[in-house]
């Protein structure tokens, strides 16, 4: 595997030094700074590439940026909304100006409205490190007493409802703040920090849609861009829903086996593939995650290790160290090792893999600025977890 690390731009707090300490000689990032929707120039693309150059050229090393995440895609082309063609159209040429600079992998998401969701961005582990925490009852919190939705009784039961309410009169003020900034923007890469009104009317947006005609919105996408993704030699790889579960009466629409076979197949293509993301699946206490590696081998072109821990309500979770959650990283290492083996008939094939999140550890968590999830020592320590797996079993 490619042994890569996730970087937000010459902004990140976590610096290309500190990633090369990590003993990660790839680079996954994005043009953060350019706005949903517009059109990612050649000229954008070859500015961050000369960056890390530059840095490379300084230092005598060679991390090279091999995978893009993400190219965003906008909320109209979700609904088919607008100008969603224009959109569209930007987004092909995007791919286009990507592949004219060398890079052959772009992952991207159809996540409605923000593109994964916690409830606590600080939760507190019994080693004194900070993990992030995905808590169902919150979510009944945010939609019932903060939203205020109207439609809360068709998703849960009064029995859920009045156990929030509970919860909800025990939270502080700055609780409730927290909530806010957890769900409504606090993650790294949110197109935008809503507030409550704003968050509400995107609610409003998506109601009428069904899960079927979701799908079918991305389908037509995808049948868009793969051939773009095909002329320039690009591999698209679709990131599964995070969490894997309905919220806000929205339907999710990439979260388990049947969802991933419906797109895949849609456009036969082997530029049409997966982002195979174990935290994210895993969250879903149906799904068999390495039923669904084998049954997609061929098509995931990049990959996600990160590890949870399914609560006793069997829809919260927190993420756990990646050697001690649900998902057995041996087990899933060797069927990734095994994949690539099988690519490798005339080369050496590695996919690009990235320890996905880490905990917030030791002097990290006195920082003044940092991305929840994306510190750098909690990564590390990912990242030489997963290594030492891959060296073990190699």
């Amino acid at each position: 595997m490619q042994n890569s690390f996730r970087w937000y731009g010459p902004d990140d707090p976590v610096s290309l030094s500190d990633i090369r300490q990590s003993n990660a000689e790839y680079i996954v990032t994005s043009l953060h700074q350019i706005p949903y929707g517009e059109k990612w120039s050649k000229n954008d693309v070859r500015k961050r590439i000369d960056f890390i150059n530059k840095y490379n050229n300084a230092n005598n090393i060679n991390l090279k940026w091999n995978v893009v995440e993400s190219i965003p895609v906008h909320n109209d082309i979700k609904l088919r909304h607008k100008n969603f063609r224009k959109l569209i159209n930007n987004y092909k040429d995007s791919i286009s100006n990507v592949s004219k600079n060398n890079i052959r992998t772009i992952c991207y998401n159809f996540m409605p409205i923000v593109d994964w969701t916690r409830t606590q961005l600080d939760f507190k582990l019994p080693t004194e490190g900070l993990a992030l925490k995905f808590n169902y009852q919150h979510i009944i919190i945010f939609e019932v007493f903060i939203l205020k939705l109207n439609d809360v009784e068709s998703r849960f039961s009064y029995k859920e409802i009045k156990e929030a309410e509970m919860m909800f009169k025990k939270m502080s003020k700055k609780d409730i703040q927290n909530l806010k900034i957890a769900v409504m923007g606090g993650l790294p890469a949110s197109e935008k920090k809503y507030s409550i009104n704003e968050f509400k009317n995107m609610i409003d947006a998506y109601k009428n849609y069904q899960k079927k005609e979701l799908q079918e919105n991305l389908i037509d996408f995808v049948r868009e861009i793969i051939p773009v993704a095909e002329e320039c030699k690009v591999n698209m790889t679709l990131h599964p829903d995070d969490p894997p579960v309905a919220l806000f009466g929205i339907p999710k629409i990439a979260s388990n086996l049947k969802d991933y076979k419906y797109i895949l197949d849609s456009y036969d293509s082997l530029s049409n593939g997966m982002a195979f993301c174990s935290g994210s699946l895993a969250s879903n206490i149906n799904n068999n995650i390495y039923e669904i590696f084998d049954t997609f081998k061929k098509k995931i072109n990049f990959i996600h290790l990160r590890n949870v821990k399914i609560d006793k309500d069997r829809k919260s979770f927190y993420e756990t160290n990646h050697l001690s959650g649900d998902v057995d990283f041996v087990k899933l290492i060797k069927l990734i090792l095994k994949e690539e083996k099988r690519r490798s008939k005339n080369k050496k094939v590695e996919i690009p893999m990235r320890p996905d999140h880490g905990h917030c550890l030791l002097d990290d968590k006195f920082k003044k600025s940092i991305n929840p999830g994306y510190t750098a020592i909690g990564r590390m320590m990912g990242l030489s977890e997963l290594r030492g797996i891959i060296k073990a079993v190699s």
